[in-house]
């Protein structure tokens, strides 16, 4: 049976009995004993787990993903125009997912007694997160953004800081001679490589944790917050559509030239083979063959781009981000001001960077964003049983805005024409 499948069934069972003992016994002593004493801790373990790649996962991504741009001072404008578009359609992605969950609110639907009783089984998480949730946005924010100590700041979960120095220590990486930086970028990656193993392996006990957790919090709180849940898919799905179907397909237009039709019609392949991956990296020689065979962008185009989007470019994570973010915070009671949320899109955008792009790379760094506004970590429990099908979806949309990237970068620093691909879409087919 595959992982994703057990963790569907984890969430089923662990759902389906703690709502049957919600129900049948509330309040039952040996119902509580159960849950503090077996399925709280099972659960604790897992997410403790995935907290302690943390720090490490996000110091590594981040450098080795400047880093791996090269030499900032010879990028050139191909490299400040890819970077730009990056950016600016995460930041795109990220504002939609912000919007939806301010507009359509999925989280606030539960009853006052049964968010009372979240906070009150959260405490201690939540006051110790809460001043973290109420900060103001202002000058002080990006002045806290510069660490006095990188390893203070690591120790104390400063994820502000450990960005900030990651961001500044793999530019600078790339500016010392290469001889001199390539045994250190050996051995971050070999780090890298090491923390997403212990991430595979935190994912096997995946089934058993989401169990737990889904127990713990269902045979307290009932139905009503599975409901709630169902409201998050749906945003969720809501706002990559949006995104993919009128974003990217704008962008795609305006700064490519080619028409919307022609450029979904013709990357057919790297919708399917993301979707079913649920990975950037395994659907990268997919993309390169799309973008040169399909879409006749140069190869030298396609080569730095792609590679560079399918660590970079995460505009479908950047959403799930943000909206996972603000349901979470809507289910807890944690109110989050307009200053606070313009730091969960920044992190959005930042942390979606650092995730590994494999299946599931994102929950580590999603966590980093929870803890950073004071929303209690534990309630990724309430959204890992339906992460498999966002995953699918999110990655489906990264893939799709890295080839986006190609069309506007082709079309800017080359010859390509995207008039040529949209001729050959209106040719006949050959018997």
């Amino acid at each position: 049976m595959k992982l994703h499948t057990k963790i569907v069934l984890g969430l089923v069972l662990g759902a389906g009995s703690g709502v049957a003992a919600n129900q049948l016994a509330p309040g039952a002593a040996w119902v509580r004993w159960v849950g503090d004493n077996v399925a709280g801790p099972v659960g604790q373990v897992f997410l403790r787990m995935l907290l302690m790649t943390v720090i490490p996962l996000v110091f590594t991504s981040i450098t080795l993903g400047v880093a791996g741009i090269g030499d900032i001072r010879k990028v050139g404008r191909v490299g400040i125009r890819t970077l730009a578009y990056f950016l600016v359609s995460t930041a795109l992605s990220a504002a939609i997912g912000l919007a939806l969950v301010n507009v359509f609110q999925p989280g606030t639907g539960l009853a006052a007694e049964v968010r009372e009783q979240l906070m009150t089984t959260y405490r201690s998480q939540a006051q110790g997160l809460q001043a973290a949730g109420t900060t103001h946005f202002g000058i002080d924010t990006f002045v806290n953004m510069v660490p006095r100590n990188p390893i203070q700041a690591a120790a104390g979960m400063d994820l502000l800081g450990v960005i900030f120095f990651s961001l500044v220590f793999g530019a600078a990486l790339t500016l010392i001679p290469e001889e001199r930086a390539r045994p250190l970028l050996r051995v971050l990656d070999a780090v890298g490589e090491a923390v997403v193993k212990i991430i595979d392996l935190a994912m096997k006990l995946a089934p058993y944790g989401v169990f737990g957790l889904i127990f713990f919090t269902t045979s307290r709180f009932g139905w009503g917050l599975l409901r709630q849940l169902g409201l998050y898919v749906v945003i969720v799905l809501l706002g990559l559509l949006i995104h993919g179907a009128v974003s990217l397909s704008l962008l795609v237009r305006a700064l490519g030239g080619l028409a919307p039709r022609v450029f979904w019609s013709r990357i057919r392949a790297s919708i399917v083979t993301a979707f079913s991956t649920s990975s950037s990296n395994a659907t990268l020689p997919t993309n390169i063959a799309v973008a040169e065979e399909e879409l006749k962008i140069p190869p030298q185009i396609a080569g730095f781009v792609l590679p560079l989007g399918s660590t970079m470019c995460m505009n479908g994570t950047a959403l799930y981000e943000g909206v996972t973010v603000l349901f979470l915070a809507q289910v807890f009671g944690v109110s989050l001001d307009l200053g606070t949320q313009v730091v969960v899109l920044v992190l959005s955008v930042i942390t979606a960077v650092g995730a590994a792009g494999v299946p599931g790379g994102s929950l580590p760094l999603l966590m980093v964003v929870l803890a950073t506004v004071g929303v209690p970590a534990e309630g990724i429990a309430i959204i890992l049983g339906v992460d498999r099908i966002l995953d699918m979806c999110r990655t489906t949309i990264n893939v799709c805005g890295d080839l986006t990237a190609a069309v506007y970068v082709a079309r800017t620093e080359s010859d390509w024409d995207p008039r040529d691909v949209n001729e050959a879409s209106r040719l006949p087919q050959a018997a």
